[in-house]
């Protein structure tokens, strides 16, 4: 990811918690917060309720390919956290997409004018 780097303390997390901005959708929630960079910092967060932590890194790693996908429609200068939310199935790759690209439409962070 060229324009991205990972957000990795708690206190930045939290940060962008209770700062920030958050949209919500069935499988993620998308808290979001503007930074001083010139590049994007991207955290996945997943809880204990997923399920157990083979399950919890199959989640981030999905969530994290489709930002990989989607990271040139994303506007420089932004704190982003996606958080899996617990849910009765398990969503797929193509579940996440859909839900990555509702939220980032919602909160005004996806460029509609880059869209394939």
């Amino acid at each position: 990811m060229k324009n991205t780097r990972s957000l990795q303390k708690n206190y930045e997390f939290q940060r962008v918690y209770s700062k920030g901005q958050f949209c919500t959708g069935k499988y993620l929630v998308l808290y979001y917060l503007k930074n001083a960079f010139d590049f994007n910092r991207l955290g996945i967060s997943t809880g204990k309720k997923i399920g157990k932590s083979v399950v919890r890194n199959r989640m981030k790693r999905i969530v994290k390919e489709n930002y990989r996908l989607m990271e040139d429609k994303i506007p420089i200068g932004y704190d982003l956290v996606f958080m899996v939310r617990k849910s009765d199935d398990l969503p797929g790759f193509w579940d996440i997409k859909r839900e990555m690209r509702y939220l980032l439409k919602k909160g005004n962070l996806f460029d509609m004018e880059k869209v394939d």
